[in-house]
């Protein structure tokens, strides 16, 4: 098995079509199927199904495209290492999940004053994509709940965020220091789309469910924090937050929800087999601004 023939399954695995490939691959098609078929007969099972028109991973190929995509990761990072042992400045990439969110920069602020030569790639994806490049050997580090993490997946909770909501200036709830998260049940709250933030809708959904309703899930969607602020702040619909972006969010008021109070759990996340320095270095400092900020004063509190 040659490494050339993984990294060629792995891009028609994702690009499912061999002219794709092959362009991608800077090959001719014929070539790119004939490693195809040697990879197969070497493995001694069928990877592929090709028709005319459509090309699909078996079984064996789903489980063989997991594996392989760890291989040339691995081989990625080797590289990566060498470079670094041979004088280049080590890197880490990051995982966030949007820029109004205040803890993962707080934290690599802190890293990075501790390891001026250490350069930081933030790269911003859902928690979903964090878990596969995590698994996958592209993302060092990542950020978000763990509820839904895979095996293979490690993580910390460092925060214990009060969670509230925005409304838009002149709306009732102003008026409250704390809204009853019963209220809720008559307005129209705004999602993230699930497929980028699905443990934090099914936490703000189990949240409402706990005082008695099921909400008024608003039509639209956003992609970011900042897209939803603009939707409340025009009096559309209410949006649950965390107290940790607020700043980033003019022309919106934020209150914390009551009855009862709900924080929202924030946690480092690594690949479980990963024990470099600089991914500890991140999930020390995690910890230890989470002491000195008080970030887990309702450790007591469900981590879920």
């Amino acid at each position: 098995m040659e490494l050339r023939q993984l990294r060629y399954f792995l891009t028609l695995a994702e690009e499912l079509h061999f002219g794709r490939a092959a362009a991608r691959e800077h090959i001719v098609q014929s070539a790119l199927s004939q490693q195809l078929q040697r990879l197969e007969r070497e493995l001694g099972v069928r990877l592929l199904e090709r028709s005319t028109h459509h090309v699909r991973l078996t079984t064996a190929g789903a489980a063989f495209l997991v594996e392989a995509r760890q291989i040339l990761a691995h081989i990625d990072r080797a590289a990566q290492v060498a470079r670094s042992a041979a004088g280049s400045s080590p890197s880490l990439r990051v995982g966030i999940i949007d820029a109004s969110y205040d803890s993962m920069p707080q934290i690599l602020h802190e890293v990075q004053a501790r390891y001026p030569d250490l350069v930081i790639h933030q790269v911003e994806l859902s928690v979903p994509e964090q878990y596969q490049q995590l698994l996958d050997g592209r993302l060092d580090v990542g950020i978000g709940r763990a509820a839904l993490a895979p095996p293979g997946v490690a993580s910390h909770v460092f925060r214990q965020d009060p969670l509230g909501v925005l409304v838009p200036d002149g709306h009732s709830f102003t008026s409250l220091d704390g809204v009853p998260v019963a209220t809720l049940a008559q307005e129209p709250l705004l999602l993230a789309e699930d497929a980028q933030a699905p443990e934090f809708n099914q936490f703000v959904v189990e949240m409402c469910r706990s005082a008695g309703f099921t909400p008024a899930v608003y039509e639209g969607t956003v992609e970011s924090i900042r897209a939803a602020a603009d939707l409340v702040a025009a009096g559309r619909c209410l949006y649950c937050v965390p107290s940790s972006c607020i700043s980033a969010l003019p022309g919106t008021i934020w209150r914390p929800l009551i009855e009862p109070e709900s924080h929202y759990p924030w946690s480092i996340l690594w690949r479980a087999t990963d024990t470099t320095d600089h991914v500890r270095a991140i999930i020390t400092c995690a910890r230890t601004m989470s002491k000195r900020l008080g970030w887990l004063t309702t450790s007591d509190r469900a981590a879920g």
